[in-house]
């Protein structure tokens, strides 16, 4: 039948075999490509072949995606609920009650390359959850973790079964029992990447909770896979007619791990060490990696378990981290997060009739079933987490992080859809429970667990509170090996002796790449960190820095390896249980040797930002021109512009305790305005007045010390002494915040383009400037309350 274009061309065959058996096939000639639009209907083009289709319907999906998530993540709900959300637009419940538009945007024989796309994005999604997780894990967990883990899968296992056992005599009918009991198994699924995805959504990864989650997530992930698969194979030993289906069943899978242990393993070992240190693998071994994740699929279909499992256990073979597990995470990442898996969620949103529901005692049924398992993972994880003594609200939290569901649960939905275990109505329940459970779990752990309460009542970790013969902590950041010989450099002039000593606390910063658990590794335990002779040389430098003090400094360092949005959490975290007073960021730009800026980092700019919103103690961003100085000084020259206010106040005092070395010169600048009754509070005059009376009679004792007024009418006036301090000093010291009032800088905020380093740090900061003056811009601890 050949027909005008609007539909496929459909030809029927007929064979005739010798013992007059006639076998018919039906052909179906679909149009890929368009031949453009010239001269064609523009609707034509893109409705009635199969390749524009696609791609407007792509493109259809990924807008109306984005455009619900961009409003919904104001209310703190996750990306899965915008994806849910769009499949329902688009798909049967509300698009689709228009045939007539639903026919041609999604007609039934261009489902199969949605449907095609989605399965592969889902494939790579679990090998790249398999590459990011480290069995190892498993083995340096505590018992707090195993606890919690082990009781969280045996329990619900145990529950789903009495409550199978129940229904299936009393309640359930016989032809809907195969689905009630696929229904029961899936939600005692603990899969690790949806609690990974969950905890990046929630910003908590980090945390102390985040950590003893994503423990907990692998432990249940892998007791629970092993229980689903053994009774997957105890299953298809009944359904056949002996035992022998369920062994041969268990011989390939046991066939296929060894396969991917010897073959697979072994291959990702040899790219690994084919790649030189430092440097990617080659794009040639990203395509083999990506070719045998195919022919694992294929092989896992055809020995009986589900095509996920496959990929799975290869991602969990190959090494994580750098080269291959960084290479091959770089280049899949985004094209398999950010557009393939969630394509699988929308299509199943898709799937979903809301408006055709029939069965209605069944559906009862099935949110009842769902109720009760969602109340036993919740009991059987709160319960052993408050034996092992974890607070209330942090149970409480963990149990709604560890019960979520998400693109895995949906992926057993809509596989036990496919294959008719669940009707249409089943499905779109149960989706609809995905949707309920990710929004109410998101917001229910973002109102018990707030990370930033443990820092209310952390008063007085200020450098103004510590006695200058008292011992100083001080907590340095680094990410190249420059930002810390810049930081001892200041290390050097805080004048450790034996009467004052400095602790420092030296936190090296390496990003997370090809892992999903973020690690902090103590050095001083013996541990080591894979950052190669990078963090090595980090670590030397302080290591010689702390001989050179011996008993007047001790050195405590560590590695964080986190996700860029997570790093400020380990740095809090660290100062917080570490009790410092000061912790020093490095500048997000960088100079070369001749003073050309090589370096202008946004991503490390957001981590100075969220530190110095979040720390529980004094922070100062050091911006470090030194390297231009030519030569080295026997004396380090110390400007501090004072303005007024808490910011540099505490600028000041630490410039104080600088001074008490001979070798640094100090000279306090501060800028008076012409207007004596402006400015600041009664309040902060007087503490003003006070630090400043302090400094005038040390300045009468020792040589080292020069004070002098400057008085200025606005914020130009300003700007030029500033500029003039430039050439006199190595290193000014500045408050970050000071009163938008303040008649001296008048004017300057207006061209304040860094505000985490405020007017005068940034004038100090520019990108042009040549000279080779550092820069310490410092912010007075943030005392948080109890809200």
């Amino acid at each position: 039948m050949n027909n005008d274009g609007n539909t496929p061309d459909i030809f029927f065959f007929g064979i005739q075999n010798p013992g007059n058996v006639t076998y018919d096939f039906c052909h179906v000639d679909l149009q890929l490509h368009s031949p453009g639009v010239w001269g064609r209907n523009l609707a034509d083009t893109f409705f009635q072949y199969a390749l524009p289709r696609l791609q407007l319907q792509l493109a259809l999906m990924f807008f109306v995606t984005q455009s619900l998530h961009l409003l919904l993540r104001r209310f703190h709900l996750p990306r899965l609920v915008s994806e849910i959300l769009a499949g329902f637009i688009l798909g049967r419940s509300f698009l689709g009650q228009s045939q007539e538009i639903y026919g041609k945007l999604f007609p039934r024989e261009g489902e199969v390359f949605i449907d095609l796309l989605s399965k592969i994005g889902y494939i790579f999604f679990i090998f790249l959850s398999g590459v990011k997780m480290d069995p190892k894990t498993v083995l340096r967990t505590g018992i707090k973790a195993w606890t919690i883990g082990v009781l969280t899968v045996v329990l619900p296992a145990f529950g789903g079964l009495y409550f199978t056992l129940g229904f299936q005599r009393y309640y359930v009918h016989k032809y809907r029992l195969p689905a009630y009991k696929n229904i029961v198994a899936i939600q005692n699924l603990f899969p690790f990447p949806v609690v990974a995805s969950m905890l990046v959504d929630l910003k908590i990864m980090n945390s102390e909770l985040g950590r003893l989650a994503l423990a907990t997530a692998l432990i249940c992930d892998m007791v629970s896979n092993f229980i689903f698969t053994a009774i997957s194979h105890g299953r298809i030993g009944q359904m056949g007619f002996t035992s022998v289906i369920a062994v041969h069943s268990t011989f390939l899978t046991v066939c296929l791990i060894l396969f991917i242990v010897f073959v697979g393993r072994p291959v990702a070992r040899w790219m690994i060490r084919t790649t030189p240190e430092g440097k990617p693998v080659a794009r040639i071994h990203v395509i083999l990696m990506s070719l045998m994740v195919l022919i694992v699929v294929l092989i896992s279909d055809n020995v009986g378990l589900h095509y996920m499992y496959g990929p799975f256990i290869l991602g969990l073979a190959v090494p994580d981290g750098p080269p291959l597990g960084a290479t091959l995470v770089d280049r899949l990442e985004t094209l398999v997060s950010g557009l393939l898996a969630p394509l699988l969620v929308t299509y199943c949103g898709m799937k979903v009739n809301l408006a055709e529901l029939y069965d209605l005692a069944f559906l009862g049924t099935v949110w009842i079933t769902i109720a009760a398992c969602l109340g036993m993972k919740l009991i059987s994880i709160f319960g052993p987490a408050v034996c092992c003594r974890v607070p209330y609200k942090d149970a409480a939290a963990l149990a709604l992080i560890l019960s979520s569901q998400g693109v895995v649960q949906m992926s057993f939905y809509y596989h036990n859809f496919v294959n008719q275990t669940f009707d249409r109505e089943t499905f779109s329940m149960l989706t609809t429970s995905i949707l309920i459970q990710a929004a109410i779990s998101n917001l229910l752990v973002k109102f018990l667990y707030d990370q930033s309460r443990m820092y209310t009542g952390y008063q007085k970790r200020d450098i103004q509170h510590t006695a200058h013969n008292s011992e100083l902590r001080v907590l340095t950041c680094a990410h190249r090996v420059d930002d810390v010989l810049a930081a001892r450099k200041i290390l050097e002039a805080s004048f450790p002796t034996k009467e004052s000593p400095v602790a420092v606390y030296a936190v090296h910063l390496v990003e997370l790449a090809g892992r999903a658990h973020p690690l902090l590794i103590d050095h001083q335990l013996g541990q080591k960190s894979s950052g190669g002779t990078r963090t090595q040389k980090m670590i030397d430098v302080l290591s010689s820095f702390e001989q050179q003090y011996l008993g007047a400094v001790t050195v405590q360092q560590f590695t964080a390896m986190s996700l860029i949005q997570f790093m400020h959490h380990d740095i809090c975290t660290l100062a917080f249980n570490k009790l410092a007073s000061l912790i020093i960021l490095p500048f997000h730009r960088k100079w070369n040797h001749q003073g050309k800026m090589i370096l202008d980092s946004s991503s490390l700019r957001s981590i100075n930002c969220d530190v110095l919103d979040m720390a529980p103690c004094s922070v100062a961003i050091l911006v470090d021109r030194h390297k231009v100085r030519r030569g080295a000084l026997s004396t380090y020259n110390v400007g501090v512009a004072f303005f007024g206010g808490t910011d540099d106040r505490e600028a000041l005092a630490y410039a104080n305790r600088m001074v008490q070395s001979q070798n640094v010169h100090l000279t306090v600048v501060r800028f008076v305005s012409w207007d004596i009754y402006a400015g600041d509070s009664q309040w902060d005059a007087v503490l003003d007045a006070e630090i400043l009376k302090e400094t005038r009679m040390q300045s009468t004792h020792q040589d080292n010390i020069v004070y002098k007024e400057e008085r200025v009418k606005d914020g130009a006036e300003t700007a030029l002494l500033v500029h003039a301090m430039e050439e006199a000093f190595d290193l000014i010291m500045v408050g970050r915040r000071h009163k938008d009032d303040t008649p001296q800088l008048l004017g300057l905020s207006e061209w304040n383009d860094l505000p985490e380093l405020g007017p005068v740090g940034d004038m100090l900061a520019a990108p042009d400037l040549s000279k080779p003056v550092s820069v310490l811009v410092v912010q007075h601890q943030v005392i948080k309350t109890i809200r």
